[in-house]
């Protein structure tokens, strides 16, 4: 194994090892990509207050998210297509997350089907759904989350229309990969992931091919998909998709007071502040300036997690030091499958961990869970407000 110290280098390994329609996936963001780019730049304005001649002894970063007892507040995006990434990835990433101790969340896009990753895992995980239309679907795809014993879904809400992402649309992405002179002459130089994938039996996506009215094969899921998204979606449906699930739920993709506090008033047990890694809204502020904002709205009522633009360690400690109860990951994972596959993703959460733990250390701290913003210098202007020029 090469040296890793840091999540570039799994990302350097990945570019060199997958297709480019599949790295530019991950790797991107909608239109002009400024918030997909600030959401990782905008870490860089809040600065740590180092402290010294404090006992560093017996650390910890053990916390709970959910009730659940995690190693650190770290849970594992759901991110859709990571079968693509790398031969059964979703099922590499459960795993590697189980055997870390941290939840793992499964995209309903994911390659691998629920039933397939409940199959090679031994704990509960967390199961991400799409605010659909069809009932008749979602009722089902929540009926094979319980029967999966998946501890909570996670209700994404910021797809009722797909933002533009220009390198997706022109590398004509898809599952599995059409073969045109383009992506062949591209597919030729990943001889490592071909020969994986040609050994792979999950090629299309498991959740949906032969679950959905009509979908059969991967030319019917291309129609499905345009039309199935609720585009008149609305908080009485999300009660409604909450009331299917009847269980814990997690609300992904709010960025405004007015939804987190929607969200609380719901019933939610938590939220995701988070953009989508910039993949929808191009020109939304980035998620750690909204986070402060929403923290002080909901803070003291619910579970808020965040998510989008963390590429270290130390940008979870600052989301943590923020105010937020844990985090969620996925660029960062996903470098780490496609690279090494599961030896990838624990690679990831290795690095993650340790820059956490330094830091934290570094920082006065022996809990990760008495940190506060008292570690950090913010700017004044550090938050959702500061998008209103008020």
């Amino acid at each position: 194994m090469p040296v890793i110290t840091c999540i570039d280098d799994l990302k350097r390994i990945y570019k060199r090892r997958v297709p480019k329609m599949f790295y530019d996936y991950c790797e991107t963001g909608s239109w002009t990509e400024q918030t997909f780019q600030e959401n990782t730049s905008d870490f860089r304005s809040i600065y740590f207050r180092q402290r010294v001649a404090i006992d560093m002894t017996r650390r910890t970063t053990a916390a709970r998210m959910l009730g659940e007892e995690v190693s650190m507040p770290v849970a594992l995006a759901p991110v859709g297509l990571t079968g693509m990434q790398h031969a059964d990835g979703e099922i590499l990433a459960a795993q590697a997350a189980e055997e870390f101790g941290v939840p793992f969340t499964l995209s309903t896009l994911s390659i691998c089907s629920i039933e397939d990753v409940a199959a090679k895992t031994t704990k509960p995980f967390w199961f991400q759904v799409y605010t659909l239309s069809d009932d008749d679907f979602m009722r089902r795809l929540m009926e094979r989350a319980r029967a999966a014993n998946c501890s909570a879904i996670v209700i994404t809400l910021d797809l009722q229309v797909q933002g533009q992402r220009h390198k997706d649309l022109k590398n004509g992405l898809s599952a599995p990969p059409k073969l045109t002179i383009k992506s062949i002459a591209n597919l030729a130089t990943k001889l490592s992931w071909g020969v994986e994938m040609l050994g792979a039996t999950r090629r299309t996506f498991g959740n949906v091919v032969g679950h959905a009215s009509g979908v059969t094969d991967s030319r019917s899921l291309s129609s499905w998909t345009a039309e199935a998204f609720d585009h008149s979606l609305d908080w009485d449906r999300v009660k409604e998709l909450m009331d299917m699930w009847d269980g814990k739920v997690v609300l992904k993709g709010i960025m405004n007071r007015d939804d987190a506090e929607r969200a609380a008033e719901l019933g939610a047990d938590a939220i995701v502040v988070s953009n989508h890694g910039g993949r929808q809204l191009d020109g939304a502020i980035s998620s750690i300036r909204a986070l402060p904002d929403i923290i002080e709205a909901v803070g003291d009522r619910m579970e808020v997690y965040f998510d989008s633009g963390i590429r270290s360690g130390q940008d979870i400690l600052k989301a943590l030091a923020l105010g937020a109860n844990g985090v969620m990951i996925g660029r960062a994972w996903v470098y780490g499958l496609g690279a090494m596959g599961k030896d990838g993703v624990s690679k990831s959460l290795e690095v993650l961990h340790k820059e956490l733990d330094t830091t934290m250390a570094l920082c006065g701290h022996r809990d990760i869970n008495e940190v506060g913003r008292d570690i950090l210098h913010v700017p004044r202007d550090f938050s959702g407000r500061w998008a209103d020029f008020g």
